[in-house]
Order: C-alpha cells, then structure tokens, then sequence
C-alpha cells in the first residue's frame, strides 16, 4: 500500500511537471529550478527534526509528509522516482547497515583512486582517440 500512494502521488507530481505555475504548487516549484527545490528539502528536513526534538508526534508525522512529498518533487525534477528510490532500498534489504556503509565507502575509495594520475600513484582513465 505505501508503495501504491508514494507512485500515485508521484505520477500527480510529474503530471504537474511543466504545468501552469499560476495554478500547481508543484508546478511553480519546479519552473523555480533546482536550487528552490532543494532549498525547500532543506527546510522540510529541518521542521522534521525540530518536530522531533519537541517529541510531538502529530507533528513529526506531518512534518515527515512535507519532506516525503517535496523529496517526490526533488526526484521528479533529476528524472527520477520513488520506485528508484524502493528500488534501492530493496537492494540494501538483508544487508548489515555496517556492511553495506563499508561497501560504500570501498566503492567511493576505488573511485577516487581511479580519478587519481598515475602519476599520484591512481589509474587515470584512457581518452578515447589519444593515445597516453
């Protein structure tokens, strides 16, 4: 079921992508670009743990809904989606959260190293058409 609300509100969210700024919300936040967007994932985030520091539950709640609902609009504007997002989560599921943030960070590390010259002792990746 909470699949099904996140993908319905989520198709609402991209039908307004483009729409009349005068008459969607989210229309208006998305012709406003990227940097209103994410400032507004910002604010709601916050509201979220100042809801949470006041351990008032109503509130938490509500305020939840407020960054789910503009993290929707966030993910709409990259071309992305919730089921993107579920996607993920499935793939993490069964994984220790230690394991997993190890793996990331061994991946983020592997990256790094491979942006390095090989010079700074890193594997720097070939351009095609010049020889190296």
């Amino acid at each position: 079921m909470t699949s099904d609300i996140l993908q319905r509100l989520g198709e609402v969210i991209a039908s307004r992508h483009g729409g009349d700024p005068d008459k969607s919300y989210v229309a208006r936040l998305l012709a406003r670009g990227e940097d209103a967007v994410l400032k507004k994932i910002g604010e709601e985030a916050t509201e979220v743990v100042m809801a949470a520091k006041d351990r008032d539950r109503a509130r938490i709640i509500a305020e939840f809904a407020d960054l789910w609902f503009h993290s929707l609009i966030a993910l709409e504007h990259f071309g992305l989606s919730a089921a993107d997002v579920l996607a993920e989560l499935g793939r993490r599921e069964g994984l220790s959260g230690l394991d997993e943030k190890a793996a990331r960070k061994d991946a983020e590390r592997a990256v790094r190293e491979d942006a390095r010259s090989p010079a700074e002792g890193g594997r720097a990746a070939s351009t095609p058409g010049r020889s190296g």
